[in-house]
């Protein structure tokens, strides 16, 4: 029998960007079975290829009139139907890779292949429905192709506006030091470009101020410093109460916020036209569904909770992690993922929250406060993080074939 191991060069995090080489071992080992009288006998396998392949399991029903001809051609040419392999529909796939053709190995002989390809940069990242692996194929002679499935995790990059003006940014920093004329300069790939374009948008700060305010006047200020974020980086905010107008007959309790991402169908899909018409005329109101600013309606889940109070205070700060499992925005045909802070301030107009007590002297807390609740939603932009920073091992693949 023969076992095929599939383990990928980058083994810290199986993570990369659109644009980023994928590079896996692949090793085929004939090992000795159960049955002894065939110990000597040699394996032989026919052919083995590699290939990346995009999944795509929806519950609506997306007509095939838009996919490419090049990938039904493609699928067809080949001896490996992927189709037929996994669950979904594919909407991108990369060239299969031949590894090898008549491969006879001995027992206890193993062979080592090195594959290496290029994450598509027009494809969609790792998210709910969408999934990429690498496609490992083989097949002997009169049985059936067996495959192996490395799943790999996918962050999306933005495109560049202008990618013409962009490398004379990046090579700045290595023309201030002394160049010789006489050495080739080195060629800037696409994904240093992108890498360096979301880095300028990242850093970029520029604080906003957004007044708070009720029926009974100004409560605060809250300003954020920036309003594009990485994953793994932190949300920080300020909130300032001290010119408040309301502060002597009003105050602010608590303060909640919410990192929610909001998971809606893009507006040139067919799947967005009939969630619109679902929507409005469906008389249910659906705490997961929404319908933010007149934009269509979509699915919102909470990745991340922060509470604090501020009865008597007149500045704190806001901290929200942005988790790194998490899928940046992104926008494709069917989907579009997009993020918001959710604040919710909560105030009283009770100014005393207890009474004395002369033998203990301590306050008695109140039984009942009447309180007003504002809500507010703040969008915001999140990109991808550099792969290398994300830790994530990625564990070795294996298949038998008997």
């Amino acid at each position: 029998m023969i076992e095929i191991k599939a383990k990928l060069v980058r083994a810290d995090a199986a993570i990369y960007a659109t644009g980023e080489r994928v590079e896996c071992l692949i090793e085929f080992v004939h090992k000795v079975g159960e049955n002894v009288e065939n110990v000597n006998n040699d394996e032989n396998l026919a052919w083995a290829s590699a290939q990346l392949h995009c999944y795509r399991k929806t519950s609506f029903s997306v007509s095939s009139q838009g996919k490419s001809l090049d990938l039904s051609e493609m699928i067809g040419k080949t001896a490996l139907d992927a189709v037929t392999q996994a669950p979904g529909d594919i909407i991108i796939t990369t060239k299969p890779k031949i590894l090898f053709c008549d491969l006879k190995l001995k027992v206890n002989e193993s062979k080592i292949y090195f594959f290496s390809e290029f994450v598509p940069r027009n494809g969609p990242p790792t998210y709910k429905g969408h999934d990429i692996k690498l496609t490992i194929a083989t097949q002997r002679v009169k049985s059936k192709v067996q495959t192996l499935a490395v799943p790999i995790r996918v962050l999306p990059i933005p495109p560049i506006a202008r990618p013409d003006e962009l490398p004379i940014t990046v090579e700045t920093n290595d023309e201030l030091a002394p160049t010789n004329p006489f050495l080739e300069k080195r060629e800037v790939s696409e994904l240093e470009t992108s890498w360096h374009h979301l880095k300028n948008v990242i850093a970029r700060r520029a604080p906003k101020f957004y007044r708070i305010s009720n029926k009974r006047g100004f409560v605060g200020r809250f300003c954020l410093f920036k309003p594009a974020y990485k994953l793994g980086e932190d949300i920080v905010g300020s909130l300032d109460f001290a010119n408040s107008s309301v502060v002597y007959n009003s105050r602010d309790l608590n303060d909640s916020f919410y990192l929610n991402s909001l998971d809606a169908a893009s507006v040139a899909s067919e799947v967005a036209a009939n969630n619109l018409h679902k929507f409005s005329t469906s008389g249910s109101n659906n705490n997961n569904k929404e319908d933010l600013c007149g934009e269509q309606a979509g699915e919102v889940t909470t990745q991340v909770t922060s509470h604090q109070v501020c009865y008597a205070m007149l500045q704190t700060q806001v901290v929200v992690p942005i988790p790194l499992h998490v899928t940046p925005s992104f926008r494709t045909d069917l989907v579009d993922v997009r993020w918001r802070l959710h604040f919710e301030f909560v105030t009283s107009t009770m100014m005393n929250f207890g009474k004395e007590n002369p033998v203990e002297g301590e306050l008695q807390s109140p039984s009942k406060i009447p309180v007003e609740t504002m809500m507010w939603n703040l969008p915001i932009s999140i990109y991808s993080a550099n792969p290398l920073q994300i830790y994530s091992p990625s564990q070795a693949h294996s298949l038998l074939i008997k």
